[in-house]
């Protein structure tokens, strides 16, 4: 299980970031869009990660519900390696339940994918309230600061739209095993500041595992 504790904790340009759970309920203060808990997966959760992406085709599961024994259940059922899914079972059941409890909720929505190329590859802001993001295996998620934005820039890409980077140098990326909430245009008070992120670009051949997880 995630342990909870203090930790030192870093606050610059909206963001949240430190080595513990306690950094995630920060999301919850007005100043911050994304607070990021740093951490290195366990040896065995790498070793399950590697074991379910030893595929040549990207696959996804999605699921819906209160993250108890039924959602390890199908986990265990539609991993394409069950035999060496249990670490990676744990983990994910363990966030969900961190993530439910934080927003007090019984149900969320989770989606767990192989990608093979950049899912949301464009500079952009979620229109929803708050979501979970961590990336498994491959390169992590990009975002920028609020600095480092032009506004104006966001939506769908139009010959008169300005682009949305003002300084390139400034685009900022998450580890593999980091765990963030980013908080989107849905989030009450906070709709012209929804984090601007995007999906990172994937060299041929690699692979992304991608967990994300929605408060229902």
């Amino acid at each position: 299980m995630l342990s909870i504790a203090t930790t030192s904790m870093k606050f610059q340009n909206h963001t949240a970031e430190g080595n513990e759970i306690s950094v995630l309920p920060r999301i919850f203060e007005q100043e911050i869009n994304i607070a990021i808990m740093c951490r290195r997966l366990p040896a065995d959760v790498a070793m399950s990660v590697a074991a379910q992406c030893r595929t040549d085709r990207a696959w996804q599961f999605a699921w819906l519900g209160k993250p108890d024994q039924s959602l390890s259940d199908d986990l265990r059922k539609r991993l394409p390696q069950p035999a060496a899914a249990e670490a990676l079972i744990d983990d994910i059941t363990s966030v969900a339940e961190a993530t439910a409890y934080l927003f007090n909720t019984e149900t969320v929505g989770i989606r767990l994918r192989l990608l093979n190329a950049a899912m949301c590859p464009r500079f952009h802001c979620d229109n929803l309230p708050v979501r979970l993001v961590t990336t498994y295996m491959g390169p992590g998620s990009e975002w920028l600061p609020e600095y480092a934005i032009n506004r104006a820039g966001l939506g769908a890409p139009h010959p008169h739209r300005p682009e949305i980077i003002k300084e390139v140098g400034a685009i900022q990326r998450m580890s593999v095993g980091d765990i963030a909430l980013i908080k989107g245009s849905g989030w009450e008070g906070n709709e012209d500041y929804g984090l601007v992120h995007r999906s990172p670009a994937l060299k041929e051949g690699e692979k992304r595992l991608l967990l994300t997880i929605d408060p229902a």
